[in-house]
């Protein structure tokens, strides 16, 4: 009897996914279903499996939704966040377990209690950041914590980058997620997190300024800025009585400082739309945050207002990006500004075909062990292969996919709405991604902290 998976959304972060339950279809006796809006993007590598059908599904016609989830025994939806509601009311009605790498939203969260009376699994929170960060944190804080040790400061930060061999740019950065996201990182809320006991706050104008520095040992140095909420995951880290708790997102160092320059500019605000947008040049975009002249030219104004000297490298990565073209036009008609940086971006930072990314992630853990202070780092480097299978669809799709076996062969059996923070989740999924490479290196390192001598600066 074979065992139905239905996958909902077959975008950018899915080809690992698919072609591992594919891989596993005959021994695991799988039948894959996957329901797109656009199932002519989908290869025909993945089409034409013996063990694979493709529909066109619209998430919005329900009574299609409906029957493709009655007709499955487990539902994974790599579809927008917003959508997941929908998938998971029906999952309750009919009985289907849930995998999602998307944050638990308070809709889905509210649906724990029946979620549990009929001892479904709604797993989510599975993919890279949120997911690989959770399971590759617990696994280290329960094994510190087993020992008799008491936390007292984590730090983590995750980026997707360029690998180096396919970084030839001065932004040392190619979009490998979804390129909205990284536009308006940051904005909606400052940045809170807590060092050494006291809360610390950031707001937006001043998010990209202030930047941590670490070293990953064969690939340099990154900078990371503070996610909006590091403290979201106290509670469910057991991180009340910490010091410091600290999540950020990584990037080489010196993006965040000319990202910063957007930021200022105003170019990142999604929040009005430009007039006569369609057909305008990238040069009249730039002009549009500036100050009135008469007389200077639209790279002098931009100098003065961002005060950026003649030698500074700032200057040539605004104009790698073709700011001041008075030939590149901008196609969309009503666009923020926020669109507009996107497009403007998107024509520098897309992957290549034969381009490869570079998944990067760090964790700091500080704890007191018989009354000494102790510190392990560790961290995780992932290379793609190629603008298909990248590093991000990797990191992402394969610990979906490895929960939801273990889901259906019954390894994975705590009924609930959940993120993977518990042993009988981490342990199997880590195990199973090193034999994809996807690895944690940990380093015994001196106890730092930010300030030995003083608490509460």
């Amino acid at each position: 009897m074979l065992r139905k998976i239905l996958v909902l959304g077959a975008g950018k972060s899915t080809s690992y996914l698919l072609d591992y339950f594919l891989e596993k279809s005959d021994t695991e006796k799988l039948h894959l279903s996957i329901g797109d809006i656009n199932p002519d993007a989908i290869p025909s590598s993945i089409k034409d499996h013996q063990n694979c059908n493709v529909i066109l599904l619209d998430i919005f016609k329900d009574k299609d939704r409906k029957k493709a989830i009655k007709d499955s025994d487990i539902v994974v939806s790599m579809l927008p966040a917003r959508f997941h509601i929908k998938v998971a009311e029906d999952c309750v009605t009919l009985g289907k377990h849930l995998v999602t790498a998307s944050y638990i939203s308070e809709e889905i969260k509210a649906l724990d209690e029946a979620v549990q009376k009929k001892g479904l699994v709604f797993m989510n929170e599975i993919g890279l950041d949120p997911g690989i960060d959770h399971m590759s944190a617990m696994q280290i804080i329960d094994r510190i914590r087993n020992q008799g040790g008491k936390m007292v400061l984590f730090e983590s930060f995750t980026g997707g980058l360029v690998a180096p061999e396919s970084d030839n740019n001065l932004w040392n950065y190619k979009f490998t997620w979804n390129p909205r996201n990284v536009v308006l990182a940051g904005q909606g809320g400052a940045a809170k997190f807590i060092q050494e006991g006291t809360y610390k706050y950031i707001p937006y104008h001043k998010l990209f300024r202030r930047t941590e520095f670490f070293e990953i040992e064969g690939y340099g140095k990154f900078e990371g800025y503070a996610n909006r909420d590091s403290l979201k995951y106290r509670e469910a880290y057991g991180l009340e009585d910490a010091l410091t708790l600290y999540r950020g997102t990584m990037r080489r160092v010196g993006f965040s400082k000319a990202w910063n320059m957007f930021v200022q500019l105003g170019m990142t605000d999604d929040s009005y739309t430009v007039e006569n947008s369609k057909g305008m040049s990238y040069r009249e975009f730039t002009n549009l945050f500036l100050p009135y002249s008469p007389t200077d030219s639209v790279e002098l104004k931009l100098r003065h207002y961002l005060k950026i000297d003649q030698d500074d490298s700032k200057w040539e990565m605004l104009s790698e990006l073709h700011l001041f073209d008075a030939k590149k036009t901008i196609p969309l008609d009503h666009a923020t500004p926020a669109q507009i940086l996107q497009l403007i971006l998107e024509d520098s930072w897309t992957l290549d075909e034969e381009d490869k990314d570079m998944i990067v992630m760090y964790h700091k853990f500080g704890y007191e062990l018989q009354g000494k202070k102790l510190q392990i780092d560790a961290n995780m480097v992932v290379i793609g292969e190629n603008r298909t299978h990248t590093a991000m669809s990797k990191t992402v799709g394969l610990p979906v996919a490895i929960a939801t076996l273990l889901i259906l062969n019954q390894k994975i059996k705590t009924p609930g709405v959940q993120i993977p923070i518990s042993k009988e989740v981490y342990d199997p999924i880590l195990k199973e991604l090193r034999h994809y490479g996807i690895i944690f290196k940990e380093y015994k390192v001196p106890y730092l902290g930010y300030n030995p001598d003083s608490v509460g600066n």
